[in-house]
């Protein structure tokens, strides 16, 4: 790299918001959805195109878990990576594992192949919610690293309303925390839809938290007489709105970021220097001590 390299400012980060509807349990007709998506990405120089929690399967598979189920190295994700090309890609699958384990998983793909795979590791079962039923638990929350974004965290739906998840993604120094869900409009008062202002809470907090920017995708459309409400966006690390997909409808928002601006708001803000990892590691063996002993 030439003393010119390191002066020139960074690409701006063109990322593809996928706010999309799955045909719930048709994998073939959802494939085909995101091979059209991610051609109209790749058409508007995307780097990196995201698509919701189950984007393949839609959420409510319950007794189709098996028969949805898609391995990570399966053929259908193949013909995906081969129509991202050099897009970075994210997308939610029912993961097949050893011994007939499912997994709501997301994953992260990048020049051609798999960098990493998260698996739902908070599986709501409550209310409405019954995925502890139907899925294995994730144990792992980690950090990856990528070739063009930096460090990348992945959360899906359930795992973002956990401060533990917040806090290790804190402890991993990531530059990009990224969560996909299927969240249905639960608390509607009139025009506003409670869930929603939670997600845009946690989404600008967690930005500003952790220097970090946050991308969030949330699905659209009916499925089991419920409504997902959509309202994707991209929160940079002083918490601003960087771009928001509409509620409702489906979308493929498009939101471009300065990478620069990670150093701006982290100068500012020192928040990731200043944290006593040590200490609260030790704090949580005591209180785990005294919980459990």
């Amino acid at each position: 790299m030439t003393a010119d390299d390191e002066q020139s400012p960074a690409r701006l980060l063109r990322i593809a918001l996928a706010q999309c509807s799955p045909a719930l349990g048709d994998v073939e007709r959802n494939l085909a959805l995101h091979l059209r998506l991610i051609e109209q990405a790749r058409s508007q120089q995307a780097d990196l195109v995201v698509f919701p929690e189950l984007s393949l399967t839609g959420y409510f598979v319950r007794d189709m878990t098996p028969d949805v189920a898609l391995e990570a190295g399966g053929p259908q994700i193949a013909r995906l990576l081969q129509a991202a090309g050099p897009t970075a890609l994210v997308c939610g699958f029912v993961e097949e594992a050893a011994r007939a384990r499912f997994f709501n998983s997301v994953l992260f793909a990048e020049g051609g192949r798999v960098v990493h795979v998260h698996r739902k590791v908070y599986l709501p079962t409550y209310g409405l919610f019954d995925e502890q039923r139907y899925f294995a638990a994730g144990d792992r929350i980690q950090a990856f690293d990528s070739a063009r974004f930096g460090r990348i965290g992945m959360l899906i739906c359930e795992d973002f309303w956990h401060l533990s998840a917040a806090a290790i993604m804190q402890a991993e120094e990531v530059d990009i925390l990224l969560c996909v869900s299927n969240s249905p409009a639960r608390g509607v008062d009139g025009p506003k839809v409670r869930t929603a202002e939670t997600y845009e809470n946690l989404c600008r907090a967690y930005a500003q938290l952790l220097g970090a920017v946050v991308i969030l995708v949330n699905r659209v459309g009916f499925e089991d007489g419920l409504c997902f409400w959509g309202g994707s966006m991209v929160v940079g690390p002083d918490g601003q709105i960087i771009a928001q997909a509409p509620f409702l409808d489906e979308s493929l928002t498009l939101a471009e970021f300065d990478p620069l601006e990670l150093r701006r708001a982290r100068i500012t803000t020192p928040l990731a220097r200043d944290e006593r990892l040590l200490t609260t590691i030790e704090e949580l063996v005591r209180i785990k001590r005294q919980r459990y002993s």
